[in-house]
């Protein structure tokens, strides 16, 4: 992949919209995201949604440590991400199991997590809560061990949200694709917590 990477989506939209462009401007993948009770997520090559990449399904319509499992097109299993709930009210905290694997291979954890405590607090007060998208960044890494491989940083906007995904270590065809997957997931759950 050509990095760095941007992941965007539309605040205002009613699905979830997601879009993953490299430094070239073009579009690595897109999903949007439609309502069921359990989750059955797909990601296309483009907007126009012709030529579907990869699925991620929930194992549970509703938990507090979701599974999700990673598909590719031809429904041939390539990982799953866990997200530790309880753990993760405080600070992120993702787990990334490629298939076959018993543990986590790589693990998504925010940078700072009082960026989120302080950005939660001021976003509630009116007119200041406008700012917070400008003066706060949370970051979160992705981490091999305790080798961070890949940085997602969120960047100032207004009418949408938008990070940026630097990558910092080697990783293998099949891990950045599970990094990104497991990316897309917290960054739709946090999107969702508001």
């Amino acid at each position: 992949m050509n990095y760095p990477l941007t992941v965007s989506f539309k605040l205002l939209a009613l699905l979830s919209q997601l879009t993953v462009t490299d430094a070239s401007g073009a579009t690595v993948c897109y999903l949007k995201r439609k309502f069921s009770w359990k989750e059955k997520i797909t990601i296309f090559s483009d907007s126009g949604q012709t030529q579907p990449l990869y699925y991620i399904e929930s194992h549970k319509a509703i938990a507090v440590s979701p599974v999700y499992t990673f598909t590719n097109a031809s429904g041939a299993e390539l990982g799953t991400v866990t997200c530790n709930g309880w753990k993760s009210l405080w600070n992120i905290d993702y787990q990334i199991r490629p298939v076959g694997m018993e543990n986590a291979t790589l693990q998504i954890d925010e940078e700072n997590p009082w960026i989120k405590v302080i950005d939660g607090v001021l976003g509630e007060i009116p007119i200041l809560g406008l700012a917070t998208s400008f003066l706060f960044h949370p970051a979160y890494l992705v981490k091999r061990g305790d080798t961070k491989v890949l940085r997602l940083v969120k960047k100032p906007s207004l009418f949408e949200s938008k990070f940026a995904l630097e990558k910092h270590g080697d990783l293998s065809t099949d891990e950045e694709t599970l990094a990104l997957l497991g990316l897309m997931v917290m960054v739709l759950a946090a999107r969702n917590r508001g």
